[in-house]
């Protein structure tokens, strides 16, 4: 492996970590925003309820994609630390560069992503 392949791995690791840490930051801003909402009839009207209703089901939507995307990065610092980064994980052929610089987290090359064989 080149030293500039390590610089690159260097540069995907730490953009993959900020990537989790704001995710987790997110999270935990949802979390407490969640836990601060009453949904009692008695507390509001019908109107304010079913808006408060559609909130929360936006905001577990939220973190449902949050952790799905917290799942795609833990994955691919997996593969970086196993040295399998940039190559997909179906049929092991490399993952274009710029693929990886759109999304560092996509375990995929663009064959097998789009259901066709690389």
């Amino acid at each position: 492996m080149t030293e500039q392949a390590e610089l690159d791995l260097a540069a995907f690791r730490t953009l993959l970590t900020a990537q989790r840490d704001e995710l987790v930051h997110l999270a935990e801003v949802g979390a407490q925003t969640r836990s601060t909402g009453s949904l009692e009839q008695t507390d509001q009207g019908r109107l304010a309820r079913m808006d408060a209703i559609q909130q929360q089901a936006m905001s577990l939507e939220a973190e449902r994609r949050r952790q799905l995307e917290l799942r795609r990065i833990a994955g691919a610092l997996q593969r970086l630390e196993e040295g399998q980064y940039g190559y997909c994980v179906r049929c092991g052929g490399p993952i274009a560069r710029k693929r990886l610089e759109l999304d560092p987290a996509v375990p995929t090359c663009i064959g097998c992503a789009s259901g066709g064989v690389a």
